[in-house]
C-alpha cells in the first residue's frame, strides 16, 4: 500500500520538550502541526507514542502536546529511541510509523534510521519536524530521503488517514486545517 493506512499507523512524537522548544527554528509552527496530528490520531483511534530525551534536564513534553491517558511516554538517553528496546514492542502489528519532533538531525534522524534498520515503513512529517538550525533539518531530510524514508506533510497524513470526504470524521478533522 502506498498511502498511509490508519489501521496500520502509529504516531511517534519525538522530544517536543519545554526546554528544547524555544531554540527550535519555527518551533511554534511545528507545535501547531503536531497538535493537528495528535488530535487527528486521537479522533481516529491511532496509537500515539512520545519520547523524551533526558527529561530531568530538558523537561517534559510541552503541555500543548502532552500525552493523555493510555498514551505512552518513553524516557531515553540514547538518541535512537529504538535502542531503548521498548519502542518496537509498542507498535504491536502496526507497520507504518508517522514521525514528527525534534531535533531532526539528532534524535529524529537516528530513530528513523533505527526503525528503517528494523524493517519498518517510516513517514517523516516535514512540517512537524525541526532543529535549531534550518540547515541541520534540511540535511537530515536529505539523508533520510536517501534511505527511502517517505517525506510527507501534516495535511498529507490527515487526508490519507481519512481516505475520503465521506469519512464520518471528515468535517471534525477538516476544521482545524482551515
Amino acid at each position: 500500500m502506498l498511502t498511509i493506512d490508519p489501521t496500520q499507523s502509529l504516531l511517534l512524537v519525538i522530544d517536543m520538550q519545554n526546554r528544547l522548544l524555544p531554540a527550535i527554528h519555527q518551533g511554534e509552527q511545528i507545535v501547531r502541526n503536531l497538535e493537528r496530528l495528535i488530535q487527528s490520531a486521537r479522533t481516529l483511534g491511532i496509537p500515539i507514542v512520545y519520547t523524551e530525551q533526558y527529561p530531568r534536564g530538558l523537561g517534559a513534553t510541552t503541555p500543548a502536546l502532552a500525552a493523555c491517558d493510555g498514551e505512552v511516554v518513553l524516557e531515553q538517553m540514547t538518541f535512537d529511541a529504538v535502542k531503548t528496546g521498548q519502542l518496537l514492542a509498542l507498535a504491536g502489528d502496526r507497520r507504518q510509523w508517522v514521525i514528527g519532533g525534534c531535533e531532526s538531525h539528532v534524535c529524529v534522524l537516528q530513530t528513523v534510521l533505527g526503525l528503517k534498520a528494523a524493517g519498518k515503513k517510516v513517514y517523516l512529517v516535514s512540517d512537524a519536524t525541526g532543529s535549531r538550525k534550518p540547515h541541520d533539518r534540511e540535511a537530515a531530510i536529505a539523508r533520510l530521503t536517501h534511505h527511502h524514508t517517505e517525506i510527507v506533510t501534516t495535511e498529507m497524513v490527515i487526508f490519507e488517514w481519512l481516505g475520503s470526504a465521506e469519512h464520518p470524521r471528515f468535517r471534525d478533522l477538516l476544521q482545524p486545517l482551515k
